[in-house]
């Protein structure tokens, strides 16, 4: 249970609103947490587009309020286009982001109450954008702390992945329509309302802007640190948990840069690890808090002194949709090739071997594998994580071991090495890690996708000739997962995903010639780790009022008529459960309900059909706004449509409303 600590050694000022102006002009909206001290202090910058009024002001004061309580300035700041700042957001991490973070951070610099040494920090965009800004090196800037985040905006983002689309692309440009469609306080703003008028107006039709590039290209490259980690000079202390989707970023930021850096890996969903779901949750901020004390004020502490990752290894479990805590241990790893050995696996009909095969497998898979995947992102609500995998394997080509005759540790990137063949120019090859338990549940431990018809830089479109062969490797996500004794190591492969990704545009069948088929296990060799703080903390929680509860329903359905699946997914009262709520300190309430619904027929990938209805609602009385947005998202042999309307009341009144269709080609997908 959280630890909520109320007395700290200093008191501390909230200033509710702060001007940064920019040397255009611009204005940023920022809070600011002060250390009541005679004395300069270092300061902390969070810089994020989803409001710290209204938005993530319930996360916001338990921690900023804890830094600041031990001795930091903390500012948190809108960037351009979003909360009450001006100016339009266009997109994510553009180059005007940093150029305002810039300047941003010499503002804070120059205050009377700081000395000059800032740290910067954040959870997803946050994480995105402290590493952008720490690799165009502001002189302030000492260190910054990242978790949930990308070093490969192409590879590991919300977009793409292993050159396939998400849907949860779709997904996550329906939420941006949502959010950037409030309103501008104007108890902050007077003159608030034309701005927002005008980013109503002129904001993007988000998932169309990344359904342009299906290809790793320079918009996918700006913003990827990996694509020269030596640009980063700070130290970096980087988080992240096994059920969020960005994990994989932890091992590649560790093994690229040359700064001071170490990094944990726990259970957990895309949250922050003190608020750790599932449990363990961690002592983050006291992490943290020793991480500043070290770069931001120069003190000698132990907080190097510990294996370079951290991760936990996951006990064997009974697979389960409402995971509330997993069993496990931390283990380090401080050199990768002394701490990880890999194992290799044969695959022959149909099993995992020391020995080659000479025969071929045909995989063809129905439409709807992947039913019982979970999400593809785990943001900490029950029914996200995958349930018992049977019934999607019965769909798929499975490889399994011999019983386990002891338990063995998987710790990194399972690698998957392929001699293919498609009958069709498109393809993709799905590849799942599971352990079958003695009790015959089967648990997903690792899983990966891969568009074959990209080069393997996923920088080019080659397409594949009819039933040609070719050498390909997967790489599968990260894991950390003890497969128990008398269990046995499952890998099972298909060519669909469906719902977490969009399908082909034909139905292929893949060819595998098994001489040249590899699994790779990644066994750790290497000791546990008891130095990682696991009693969470936090300042005083925000005052928030729950004005009604929220629920997540979940469901499938099957029209055996014409063999048609539908998934929905229905956030009641909040996107993630959260319900209607009031930040009595602002008298701001805010609904946000989102209900998704999938539907595809198992002979024609071309019936996939993705809708997102949603309302946003927020305000008080006498000022309130309403969003109701629709939209859908289809696809034919050449094109992706999107197509659907917002409406915006004030008041009740409609003042704002917009038809969108939209139309692209599919390009490599």
């Amino acid at each position: 249970m959280k630890e909520i600590i109320n007395n700290f050694k200093n008191e501390v000022k909230v200033i509710e609103n702060e001007w940064i102006i920019l040397k255009d002009g611009t204005k940023l909206s920022s809070r600011i947490w002060l250390p009541q001290v005679k004395e300069k202090v270092p300061a902390i910058l969070e810089y994020i587009p989803y409001r710290k009024n209204d938005g993530t002001r319930g996360r916001d004061e338990p921690m900023h309020g804890y830094f600041s309580g031990n001795g930091y300035a903390v500012v948190r700041v809108d960037i351009r286009g979003s909360g009450e700042s001006d100016g339009l957001l266009e997109d994510e991490y553009l180059k005007q982001e940093q150029d305002d973070a810039l300047e941003v951070i010499e503002w804070i610099a120059n205050q009377e109450w700081c000395n000059g040494n800032i740290g910067m920090m954040g959870k997803s965009w946050g994480g995105f954008n402290s590493l952008q800004v720490a690799a165009r090196r502001p002189k302030n800037l000492k260190a910054i702390i990242v978790v949930g985040f990308t070093d490969d905006r192409y590879n590991e983002d919300i977009h793409y992945k292993g050159g396939c689309l998400l849907n949860d692309n779709f997904w996550w440009g329906n939420i941006m329509l949502a959010y950037q469609s409030r309103f501008v306080d104007p108890k902050i703003d007077s003159n608030g309302r034309e701005k927002w008028l005008n980013r109503l107006e002129n904001m993007p039709l988000w998932p169309a802007l990344w359904l342009e590039h299906t290809l790793k290209d320079d918009y996918w490259k700006h913003g990827s640190v990996g694509e020269n980690y030596d640009d980063i000079q700070v130290p970096v202390f980087a988080l992240d948990g096994w059920a969020d989707s960005y994990t994989n970023t932890v091992f590649t930021l560790m093994q690229g840069l040359k700064v001071p850096k170490k990094a944990i890996i726990g259970p957990w969903a895309h949250v922050y690890p003190h608020d750790g779901a599932p449990l363990p949750a961690i002592g983050f901020l006291q992490e943290a808090l020793k991480w500043w004390d070290k770069w931001l004020k120069n003190e000698e502490n132990d907080v190097l002194k510990v294996p370079m990752i951290q991760a936990y290894i996951e006990n064997s479990m009974k697979p389960s949709a409402n995971i509330k805590s997993v069993n496990g241990r931390f283990v380090g790893i401080d050199n990768f090739e002394k701490n990880i050995k890999y194992k290799n696996y044969c695959l022959n009909p149909y099993k995992l071997t020391q020995n080659k095969s000479n025969d071929i497998v045909k995989i063809n898979t129905p439409l709807n594998h992947g039913l019982l995947s979970g999400e593809w992102m785990g943001a900490g609500v029950l029914g996200e994580s995958p349930c018992d995998q049977r019934l999607d394997d019965g769909m798929a080509v499975i490889f399994e071991s011999d019983i386990l005759e002891n338990d063995l540790d998987v710790l990194g990137f399972p690698l998957l090495s392929v001699k293919i063949s498609s009958d069709q120019e498109k393809a993709m090859l799905f590849a799942q890690l599971s352990e079958v338990r003695e009790d015959g549940f089967v648990k997903r431990v690792s899983y990966g996708v891969l568009n074959l018809a990209l080069s393997d830089d996923k920088e080019k479109f080659i397409g594949l000739s009819d039933n040609k062969f070719i050498n390909k490797q997967l790489k599968l996500d990260a894991c950390g997962y003890k497969f128990s004794k008398g269990s046995k190591i499952r890998l099972s492969l298909a060519n669909s995903f469906w719902p977490m990704f969009w399908p082909m545009p034909k139905i292929a069948t893949l060819t595998l010639e098994l001489n040249e088929c590899e699994l790779a296990l990644p066994c750790f060799d290497g000791k546990d780790s008891d130095m990682i703080n696991m009693q969470a903390q936090s300042a005083a929680l925000t005052p928030i009022t729950l004005l009604k509860e929220g629920r997540v329903d979940r469901n499938i359905s099957y029209d055996i008529l014409s063999d048609t699946w539908t998934c929905v997914t229905d956030g009641i009262g909040g996107v993630f459960g959260e319900g209607v709520y009031k930040f009595d300190e602002v008298d701001v309430l805010v609904e946000h309900n989102l209900k998704r619904e999938l539907s595809l027929q198992n002979e024609n990938p071309l019936s996939a059909k993705y809708s997102i209805i949603q309302k946003m609602k927020i305000g008080r009385q006498g000022c309130m706004m309403d969003a109701d947005i629709v939209l859908t998202q289809t696809s034919d042999l050449e094109y992706f449509y999107i197509k659907g309307d917002m409406k915006v009341k004030e008041n009740d009144i409609l003042i704002f409303e917009k038809e969108y269709n939209y139309k692209t080609k599919r390009h490599s997908l």
